[in-house]
């Protein structure tokens, strides 16, 4: 689950760890107030989406306006506002089709010495979270691993957090000294904390600053909680914007479904994440490409079925289905008899591919053809991802 820069401070905030001060609006007044909150002489207004490169990001309504912008008056926090919010901004990472700005976040002004950059995310070759920190502070990390990897700094941590030699040899390796290095010891501790403390699956700071008084502090911050922790975070409920999420992966994730929107135009549903990764890759290497990721998980029911169909063609791009199924827990005929029922609950108007293996596949299959529907049964994975291509181009 993705939050706000916003919403990550405040939660930074109440762990120790240093952010700039700043206030939330989501009127253009309110700016100018926080503005004022702020005692200036300059403050910086954010806009708020979940998506990066908004400094450099552009608004599709207001082609000169930038998605944060520095300010020297509460009329210029006003006016900035004012073109931000209810506007779309568009950055590398959202895509042309961008993002509605509904929240701006202003935040006091910093004596920046240096910047730097600090990330956090759980790496599996390390069997544990690893904290990633460069000298190249406001850049791509993409970029800067690419053309100088020398420069970033990796340290693995465990369950009990960073240790204070570990923060200290980051510090020097980055060229801090003095107070700077104690300053940065108490920061880095405090985040790796945080980190395994809420069940983050990442959390980066970009760019990171040192002050002119020797001070780290997070100039921005993004943090993603793991999805499957958070029932021990009732909290962090309050704190999901569904505006910002794909509406048909909020209605797959309210029926127990694993949905993820992609490009292409074949649709497919599957029982388990593994399959459905081979499934995805057949499809491309045949010549098609997928529209999205369904798992409907191993235990899927009629209503949970027929809602995945619903979901799939809600797609207007999707013009085939393919379901790879196999039987391990629910059974084939189990399997085919909820999605005969769906069939007919859906109504489908584009071509319906059907792969099954597994328990009663032989009985399952002949349900399929005795059926009357106008499906394609595949014999195997490979066979069903040649038929599904080949509908689209007939």
């Amino acid at each position: 689950m993705k939050i706000h820069e916003y919403q990550a401070k405040q939660l930074l905030a109440q762990a120790g760890v240093a952010v700039p001060p700043g206030h939330v609006a989501r009127t253009a007044e309110e700016a100018a107030e926080a503005f004022n909150k702020l005692g200036g002489p300059i403050a910086v207004v954010k806009s708020q989406i979940h998506a990066g490169g908004r400094g450099k990001g552009t608004f599709k309504e207001h082609p000169e306006q930038r998605g944060v912008v520095l300010v020297r008056s509460a009329d210029e926090a006003r006016e900035n506002a004012a073109r931000m919010l209810g506007s779309t901004l568009v950055t590398k990472q959202t895509g042309p089709e961008g993002k509605t700005v509904n929240v701006v976040f202003v935040e006091g002004g910093v004596n920046i010495a240096r910047e730097l950059y600090l990330g956090i995310v759980v790496d599996r070759q390390a069997g544990g979270p690893v904290m990633i920190m460069s000298t190249e502070g406001g850049m791509e990390i993409e970029e800067v691993a690419a053309e100088h990897p020398e420069k970033i700094l990796r340290e693995p941590f465990g369950p009990d957090g960073l240790y204070p030699f570990q923060a200290r040899k980051l510090a020097f390796a980055l060229g801090l000294e003095g107070a700077q290095v104690r300053s940065a010891e108490k920061f880095l501790l405090q985040l790796a904390r945080f980190f395994i403390t809420n069940d983050c699956s990442m959390a980066e700071v970009n760019p990171l600053v040192v002050t002119k008084e020797g001070e780290m502090i997070a100039l921005d911050a993004k943090v993603t909680f793991d999805d499957n922790a958070l029932f021990r975070h009732p909290d962090f409920k309050e704190l999901r914007d569904l505006s910002e999420e794909d509406p048909m992966e909020v209605r797959a994730a309210d029926t127990g479904l694993s949905y993820v929107k992609l490009e292409g135009n074949i649709g497919c549903l599957v029982n388990g994440a593994g399959l459905a990764m081979s499934t995805m890759d057949l499809i491309k290497y045949h010549g098609g490409e997928p529209a999205n990721f369904l798992d409907v998980g191993g235990g899927a029911n009629v209503e949970q079925v027929t809602e995945a169909f619903r979901i799939i063609l809600a797609d207007p791009n999707v013009k085939a289905v393919l379901v790879n199924i196999f039987g391990g827990i629910m059974q084939c005929d189990t399997i085919v008899e909820a999605l005969l029922t769906a069939y007919e609950k859906v109504g489908f108007n584009v071509p319906l591919v059907v792969r099954l293996e597994g328990t009663n596949v032989e009985k399952a299959r002949k349900m399929l053809a005795e059926s009357g529907r106008e499906i394609i049964s595949a014999s195997d994975l490979t066979d069903a991802a040649k038929k599904v291509v080949a509908t689209l181009g007939a």
